[in-house]
């Protein structure tokens, strides 16, 4: 009962202090993450095996953390190396990528392909941002997009704000569709074995359907002001050349090909057996030997602080399952619901999106990722269904706030930066709706699909 009692204070704590900022967010992981094996697992439980289980290093050595074996399924305890090394390699892979422009150079390129025509870039961007954050961290897509979106709103004379509000939701979007797309997806999909192709036919299909429904949607509550927009702009401008984004057209050129291998290395790895650990080091060690001289440059922009925020978060959570907690969580949904299962996919989906849309979805769908796998086992109820219903209430609820999802936060920094303040009654009467009917399209999939 001590472990318990402190197991719950130390998670509520971590989640308070990430919540209020009040230091940066890895440090309260990694104390937390402290706190719990010294005093949860040590001194309350005098378990040096459960400590051993949740740093889970010996995993690393094993040759099924490579390479899938028959056995890959069965949830992880403790902290999720193969996240980690996955999502360490993708951030080398994209950072070389915009080293050499290819971002800049992809969006001014679209941008001319629509003879720089607002309500066409509107649309296409939102396409954009939806499709590339299905293969590249959402952070790392709103950075740069918005970023070219207020450079063209510059340019064309218009109102960046409703743009890079779309664009944000359609990020958060994308990032539903494959496992790779957002991390909570990746934690989901590492933990319980599946694959890149199990996402796109399950949150794929509704992230697809949402997608035709969100465009719509945006139009018609943006559209008074892009088309005051399209009346104001200057027709006699010059437009930059989008080969003057690429700075080395060798470097380009062998990104972009990283970039294909990347997809394709994820779209097949369940045919080739592929772990997500081994690709991220494959495509992570090809974008430096390609960098070259630049190599020292990639590593040091790597994120590290978000890597640490993962280890720390993993042995928080780590200490709620070893203390047995989770699973009296998973014993109170089920009474809950009363073992209907309707009703328990509409409470996990409207409380992940609900409790998304004001703390870090990172920490949540690892908190409930033991409780889902407690409710398949003692219930019956089928993992796979659970799963894509927390996927898609973790992935799309952080989107109805400012402070849901890390893209959103980056860009209204990025507006705010250029004088384009984004203020939550501005962003909540916009992206509240959208966030809403998304959660009810996939309500009705699932129960369409799966019930």
């Amino acid at each position: 009962m001590t472990a318990q009692i402190l197991a719950v204070i130390i998670f509520l704590a971590m989640f308070i202090l990430v919540i209020t900022e009040v230091w940066e967010r890895h440090v309260v992981t990694l104390g937390c993450g402290l706190l719990t094996l010294v005093f949860v697992l040590g001194f309350a439980m005098h378990d040096m095996g459960a400590i051993v289980e949740t740093l889970n290093l010996h995993s690393i050595f094993q040759a099924d953390f490579w390479i899938v074996s028959e056995a890959a399924g069965e949830a992880t305890s403790g902290i999720n190396w193969e996240t980690i090394i996955f999502i360490a390699g993708m951030m080398i892979m994209v950072e070389g990528m915009a080293h050499v422009g290819f971002f800049r150079w992809l969006c001014m390129k679209i941008a001319k392909m629509v003879k720089y025509q607002v309500i066409p870039i509107f649309i296409t961007f939102m396409l954009l941002s939806f499709f590339l954050a299905m293969f590249i961290d959402s952070i790392t897509v709103i950075l740069f997009l918005a970023a070219v979106t207020i450079e063209l709103a510059q340019l064309l004379k218009f109102n960046p704000v409703p743009m890079i509000l779309a664009e944000v939701f359609c990020a958060n979007l994308g990032g539903s569709a494959t496992m790779c797309g957002d991390p909570p997806n990746i934690i989901i999909g590492t933990s319980f074995g599946y694959s890149f192709a199990d996402f796109v036919k399950n949150t794929g299909l509704i992230a697809v359907i949402s997608l035709v429904v969100i465009v719509f949607y945006f139009y018609f509550i943006f559209r008074k002001e892009l088309k005051a927009d399209v009346a104001s702009g200057n027709t006699n401008q010059v437009y930059p050349d989008p080969s003057e984004a690429i700075t080395s057209k060798s470097g380009f050129a062998i990104n972009t090909v990283i970039f294909l291998c990347a997809v394709i290395l994820l779209v097949t790895h369940a045919q080739t057996g592929l772990t997500v650990a081994f690709i991220g080091v494959a495509v992570g060690a090809a974008s430096l030997i390609a960098s070259g001289k630049h190599a020292k440059e990639l590593i040091k922009k790597i994120d590290y602080k978000t890597l640490l925020f993962f280890i720390g978060l993993f042995v928080v959570v780590g200490g709620l399952e070893q203390t047995g907690i989770l699973k009296v969580l998973a014993d109170w949904i089920g009474k809950i619901s009363g073992g209907d299962i309707k009703l328990m996919i509409a409470i996990i989906i409207i409380v992940s999106a609900v409790a998304s849309a004001f703390i870090d979805n990172i920490p949540f769908a690892a908190t409930m990722i033991p409780v889902i796998s407690n409710l398949s086992a003692t219930l019956g109820v089928d993992l796979s269904l659970l799963s894509w219903t927390l996927a898609m209430g973790t992935d799309i609820g952080g989107s109805a706030t400012p402070i849901g999802a890390s893209a959103n936060v980056v860009g209204i920094a990025t507006a705010a930066k250029e004088g384009h303040i984004i203020k939550w009654g501005k962003y909540c009467k916009a992206m509240f709706p959208a966030t809403a009917i998304v959660i009810a399209i996939s309500i009705v999939v699932i129960y369409a699909r799966y019930l």
